[in-house]
């Protein structure tokens, strides 16, 4: 499965977020092999848990249906991991890590933060932002504009 193909399952998850009153913010985790593992929306407000990101439940399933540490995995978000969701991505040992927009105010792949590739950690995860960029921008700015009308 390619980037393109991966991140447009993680918008929809996100649209699903969003049609349930969460921040639209989805993810999925991709095999070495292509074969899709996990995926995830926001369900902070449903769950009334703050860790409940897409990127947490995405490897949370991801890594259940693997039996644990996610080597070789890509995990695909649409916004960039804040540092809890990029903590979870070194730990579990995901290879690489995709996202569609920056997130200026917390981002830990490149924005704010560069833990997903800090050289002082014992697992680095590759990284690629931009994918489908501007359509994950859009969902987050209408969910915002609605929120505040």
């Amino acid at each position: 499965m390619d980037d393109e193909a991966a991140m447009a399952l993680a918008l929809d998850e996100a649209r699903a977020a969003a049609g349930e009153g969460e921040v639209p913010v989805g993810a999925v985790v991709v095999s070495g092999d292509g074969e899709l593992i996990g995926r995830g929306r926001n369900r902070t407000v449903a769950s009334a848990d703050p860790t409940a990101h897409a990127e947490v439940l995405a490897i949370r399933q991801a890594a259940a249906t693997r039996g644990g540490r996610l080597v070789g995995a890509t995990l695909y978000a649409t916004l960039e991991p804040c540092p809890m969701c990029a903590g979870a991505a070194v730990l579990a040992r995901v290879a690489r890590v995709v996202w569609g927009c920056d997130d200026p105010k917390a981002g830990a792949g490149r924005s704010l933060y560069t833990l997903l590739s800090d050289p002082r950690l014992n697992h680095r995860c590759r990284v690629t932002g931009g994918v489908r960029g501007d359509e994950a921008a859009a969902l987050l700015t209408a969910f915002f504009r609605k929120l505040r009308a």
